[in-house]
């Protein structure tokens, strides 16, 4: 292969659409523009969502939820993840390490979703009730 025999493939590349060239073009006088109006002139144009003066559908629907955020500061995690984890001591800084919260993370809550069979000892770091009491039956601790 050389510089000079490169092509493109088969199909990749078009001739553009030349508009407004006579009738036996097929896109002659109005250049598939239509007739009058705003879009068949020049620089005829409108922002998204703009419906003539009518009172656009994002305005008309009524403002609904809220997303706090204070969200991207609290972080969860599994007993699977924990069970995975091979540490006997448990604090905000090995979940970050082993990548399981996020560096953002203020709050760390452990949610009772897998199974947990050693113990192991959780130092700041929230539980639900359910996993709360998982921990505890292996023989863990919440600090």
């Amino acid at each position: 292969m050389e510089l000079n025999t490169i092509k493109p493939s088969e199909g990749s590349k078009h001739a553009k659409r030349r508009v407004g060239r006579g009738i036996g073009s097929g896109l002659g006088k109005t250049a598939g523009r239509g007739h009058k109006g705003q879009k068949s002139r020049s620089g005829g144009y409108h922002k998204v969502g703009f419906e003539g003066g009518q009172m656009p559908l994002q305005r008309r629907l009524p403002k609904r939820g809220f997303k706090s955020a204070q969200l991207q500061f609290n972080a969860e995690v599994t007993l699977a993840d924990i069970q995975a984890l091979e540490v006997a001591e448990v604090d905000m800084l090995v979940l970050k390490q082993a990548g399981l919260v996020p560096h953002l993370a203020k709050r760390v809550k452990v949610i009772k979703t897998g199974e947990i069979t050693r113990a192991v000892a959780f130092k700041s770091v929230g539980a639900t009730a359910g996993a709360k009491a998982a921990i505890e039956a292996a023989g863990g601790s919440l600090v």
